[in-house]
């Protein structure tokens, strides 16, 4: 199963990249993020492991995840090491005039679950849509305040 969503945020792309690359930001704009921390030497960047889980319905699911690709201000990407299947992607892109698209994008699967699996991957989707979009919304406002923070200080 594949969620994509979008969102323009009102600030400069490096203050966008510094926010969603920073793990202490995850529990304050992810919504549904039950448990959140680095796994690790390495508090980010490539190769750098975190221990997560999102609510989805009645359950805490998540497991280990490695970020697997690194390009600064433009593009993250992890994929799962342990638990449920998944893959995800932060992509910034500038759009001028100090806004950056944000694309969010998740892929998440119940390996070897069958039938059933498939029917629990669809059952989550429509939870996990609305979570991901709170969660874009919640990162435009933080950013959105830092940057208004930063000009007025």
């Amino acid at each position: 199963m594949r969620i994509e969503q979008k969102i323009t945020v009102d600030a400069p792309r490096r203050l966008v990249w510094h926010y969603v690359t920073e793990p202490a930001n995850y529990p304050v704009f992810m919504e549904g993020l039950t448990r959140w921390e680095v796994a690790g030497e390495m508090h980010k960047g490539l190769g750098a492991r975190y221990r997560m889980l999102l609510r989805v319905g009645a359950a805490d699911v998540g497991g280990l995840i490695e970020i697997v690709e690194w390009q600064p201000e433009g593009d993250m990407a992890w994929s799962s090491v342990t638990g449920v299947d998944q893959r995800g992607r932060w992509r910034l892109r500038e759009l001028g005039d100090g806004r950056t698209r944000v694309t969010f994008r998740f892929a998440y699967g119940v390996a070897g679950g069958g039938l059933s699996g498939l029917i629990a991957e669809r059952v989550a989707a429509p939870g996990l849509r609305r979570r991901f979009n709170q969660s874009l919304l919640n990162l435009k406002r933080a950013v959105e305040t830092q940057r208004e923070s930063a000009a007025v200080g």
